[in-house]
This record gives C-alpha cells, structure tokens and sequence, in this order.
C-alpha cells in the first residue's frame, strides 16, 4: 500500500524562509509533489541550489497538532527525502500526538507484545 500524507516543507536560507508543501510516503520516505508558495524556481533555481542554504524541516499536521522533523535534501539529484530512523521517530510522534498512543505501546504492538506470561515455568510447565 502506498500511503502519502500532506506536509509543510520550510527550506531555511540564512536571510530568507521558503515555504512549499509535499507529500511524504510513509513506506519509503520520499518526497514528491512539491509546490512552492510565492517562489519560482524557475526563475530563482531551487532553494538548495543558494550560496546561503542551511537545512529543510518538514511539518505533519493533524487537527491543530504538529510533528515537525528533519528532511534530507539530496543535493545532486533534488529529491526531498526522510531517513528511515526519522520516518520511524515520524510514525511514532504522529501516533502519540494524533491519536493519544504512547510510543511505548505502539513498539509493543510492533513487536508481538510478548508481556503476558507464556512462558512455561520451569520443570516442564506444570504447576506442583
């Protein structure tokens, strides 16, 4: 299943904020679909092509709530993306914000949730 989710992307300049929007695939970490606000980048090139670009972070909102994170921007190719570690922490602090989940439970139920004693005890699983 390809799941893509709308997010606000910011390129950070030393002088200047750029804003866009994209759509973030949750299997992958891609980025594509990207629409710049008052920017033409035709015209002025894309925001990591500037002498003073410093970094993109990208926003997941939901209902008022928030989750901002760190996007990489391959500087060759121009592809927005998200390293997997970050997608991680992304699907765990949208889960808690959104839907009240604790990353703590959300792992567990990742993992099989093994709490719950079916472990036999020792001495072949039976009680004396």
């Amino acid at each position: 299943m390809d799941l893509k989710v709308p997010i606000t992307i910011t390129d950070e300049l030393t002088d200047e904020v750029i804003a866009s929007t994209g759509l973030l695939n949750l299997a992958s970490g891609a980025i594509g679909n990207i629409a710049y606000t008052d920017y033409d980048p035709d015209a002025r090139g894309l925001p990591f092509e500037s002498e003073d670009y410093e970094f993109t972070s990208g926003m997941l909102s939901n209902a008022g709530k928030d989750v901002e994170f760190k996007i990489e921007v391959n500087r060759v190719t121009g592809e927005y993306s998200v390293s997997a570690s970050e997608l991680l922490e992304i699907k765990v602090r949208a889960a808690a914000l959104f839907a009240g989940v604790s990353g703590k439970d959300l792992l567990a139920k990742a993992g099989g949730g093994a709490a719950g004693g079916s472990t036999p005890p020792p001495g072949g699983g039976r009680y004396h």
